[in-house]
């Protein structure tokens, strides 16, 4: 199966038996807005983040709060996270508790007070006091942001048998990633601060994906990108795209060494890159370093037929360091590297025989999203 193949039933909500009391369900959305003002670019990022839904109905349980450390309470919320990135980049965590979210079991529609998350809806707003900020347990900075989106989503990475119903009620993987949008188109309005940014769908550069599962990964790396020059071509590509993701995945308490998942669309063809379907014989090579101005990617995956050597840059000033508590209230990453940002090249090529290969274009890329850290 193509992984180009939509599946909303993985878009759903996932916290199900065990995962209902030691498990987190995130829907992640970013995108590039203009300023209304200037016409400058912003990149931006809003997820729901949910975690632990059994455990506390009537009250915002914070994991890093030291009351809750102390008494072994582990977290239970739906938080709002939304931000952006740039010279000033921002981070925004709005909690309810579990007894004022609504959710629909049949289709993806989530909501909390005026924010709603649907397949094809991004709406709500924030607002974070300088009280709140100076409160560590809600790992947020203070400001304000509100969001008003359309969502058109194109390009899925549907990564396989691994998400499929047997593995995800067997709660088979320690962390599952589903893409339903690699390639998504955003439009609408958002507001910063008092600074309004329209987001087009041409321009918008979107992605949108979800993560589910009682733990995350360490390493953990993430470069996903739909805007794309082609070298051969000479243009822009209008459908394809790029999604890299992974670390050190953990199925049936065994952990893996150093996997990614890869997905290539070329102009609505897919070249996949997926360990886990181990008759491809993928193999991947990886490297992630920081320099004193930026955080560099370097990945190298390979199957039976296609090659693709990945080579991103990323400015440190203009990301930020992702703020999230793991289920069981652990903050494992202090220096999870997160940005929106990213620039860099992919070169695609087709094997040949006796260990040559054929160059089939050079990607140059933008707007790419990234994300880097270690426990």
């Amino acid at each position: 199966m193509s992984f180009l193949k939509a599946d909303p039933k993985k878009n759903l909500p996932q916290l199900d038996g065990s995962f209902a009391k030691c498990g987190y369900d995130w829907w992640w959305h970013s995108f590039t807005g203009k300023s209304e003002k200037t016409g400058k670019e912003r990149a931006f990022f809003i997820e729901f983040f949910t975690v632990n839904p059994a455990l506390s109905k009537d009250e915002v349980v914070l994991g890093q709060d030291p009351e809750n450390k102390e008494n072994g309470r582990k977290p239970s919320y739906l938080m709002i996270k939304c931000g952006c990135w740039g010279k000033r980049h921002f981070q925004f965590h709005k909690f309810f508790p579990w007894k004022d979210v609504k959710m629909d079991e049949k289709t993806l529609c989530i909501k909390a007070g005026d924010c709603i998350l649907t397949e094809d809806t991004l709406k709500g707003s924030i607002e974070i006091s300088e009280d709140e900020a100076e409160d560590p347990a809600r790992m947020t900075d203070a400001g304000t942001m509100t969001f008003d989106l359309k969502i058109e989503k194109h390009l899925p990475f549907n990564v396989g048998y691994g998400t499929s119903s047997l593995f995800r009620k067997m709660k088979a993987f320690e962390m599952y990633w589903h893409v339903s949008g690699m390639k998504t188109a955003y439009f609408g309005t958002v507001t910063v601060n008092g600074k309004k940014f329209t987001v087009e769908k041409e321009s918008s550069f979107g992605y949108a994906d979800k993560n589910w599962g009682a733990d995350f990964t360490t390493p953990w790396l993430w470069l996903s990108s739909n805007h794309i020059y082609s070298e051969k071509e000479g243009r822009v590509l209008k459908n394809s795209a790029f999604d890299i993701g992974g670390g050190r995945p953990k199925a049936f308490h065994i952990r893996f060494n150093r996997k990614l998942l890869g997905a290539i669309c070329y102009e609505g063809t897919p070249l996949e890159f997926n360990f886990s379907k181990f008759w491809t014989f993928t193999r991947t090579y990886f490297d992630c370093y920081e320099t004193d101005t930026d955080i560099v990617w370097k990945v190298r995956q390979e199957n039976l037929f296609f090659v693709h050597v990945t080579e991103i840059k990323c400015p440190k000033k203009e990301m930020l360091f992702v703020n999230y508590e793991t289920p069981k209230g652990e903050k494992k990453f202090n220096k999870l590297w997160n940005g929106g940002t990213g620039f860099g090249r992919v070169k695609l090529y087709r094997k040949k025989y006796f260990g040559k290969k054929d160059l089939i274009d050079t990607w140059i890329v933008r707007n790419v999203g990234c994300e880097w850290g270690e426990e």
